[in-house]
């Protein structure tokens, strides 16, 4: 006659396999946080990889060319796995959700103490078309300038949005990704701020809240 306890365990531990070959990897929704970051943090990468193109392609100093170059390699391939991922989680790659939507509570109101707010539609730290068409026409140290600026600005906004995923997710492979977004774009932060410094500017007012 089987033993009841040994049974009982048997059981137990089929059950804790099963959770973790198939639930926690469960594909995310369609609306969760894990989607709206990756969809929204390809199109944030997107203009990062034109905006470090047009300055490359200025001739700029040795410095500002090598850190065009690192953010056009980092972010293109950071942006090929959040596509990867939409794929694998069998999610289009679009969504008739407004951008943002997944940090101010997936459209039913922020979760106390969940993620930094946000506005629906608005994407922190993205130029403006008038923006980049300045930093078009820019030459010189002008146009490292006003690049170094709009490129700070740009990561805060990047920041802002990892840190969100942060509160909102515990998907392993999207959290790792997120905080080596917060890790490395504060580095750089950093950098381009000693490069403004040396240039004899200023970063714009930054859009991150006081920790």
């Amino acid at each position: 006659m089987r033993n009841p306890l040994l049974i009982a365990c048997g059981v137990l531990v089929l059950a804790v396999a099963a959770f973790l070959l198939f639930g926690r990897d469960s594909a995310p929704s369609d609306t969760s946080a894990e989607a709206g970051f990756a969809r929204d943090m390809t199109t944030h990468h997107a203009q990062a990889v034109d905006m470090a193109f047009i300055i490359r392609d200025k001739g700029p100093a040795r410095e500002i060319r090598s850190l065009a170059f690192d953010i056009i390699n980092t972010q293109a391939n950071q942006r090929g796995m959040f596509q990867g991922w939409l794929q694998q989680w069998r999610l289009d790659p679009s969504t008739d959700q407004p951008a943002m939507a997944w940090m101010s509570g997936h459209g039913h109101g922020a979760t106390p103490g969940a993620a930094p707010a946000a506005t629906p539609g608005v994407m922190p730290g993205m130029a403006t078309p008038q923006e980049l068409t300045k930093l078009k026409e820019a030459r010189g140290t002008q146009a490292e300038v006003l690049f170094l600026q709009l490129m700070i600005r740009h990561h805060e906004g990047g920041v802002d949005m990892a840190e969100g995923l942060l509160r909102l997710s515990t998907r392993s492979e999207v959290v790792s990704m997120a905080q080596k977004i917060v890790d490395g774009q504060s580095g750089e932060i950093k950098l381009m701020t000693d490069l403004l410094k040396q240039r004899g500017a200023q970063p714009y007012p930054s859009i991150l809240k006081p920790q």
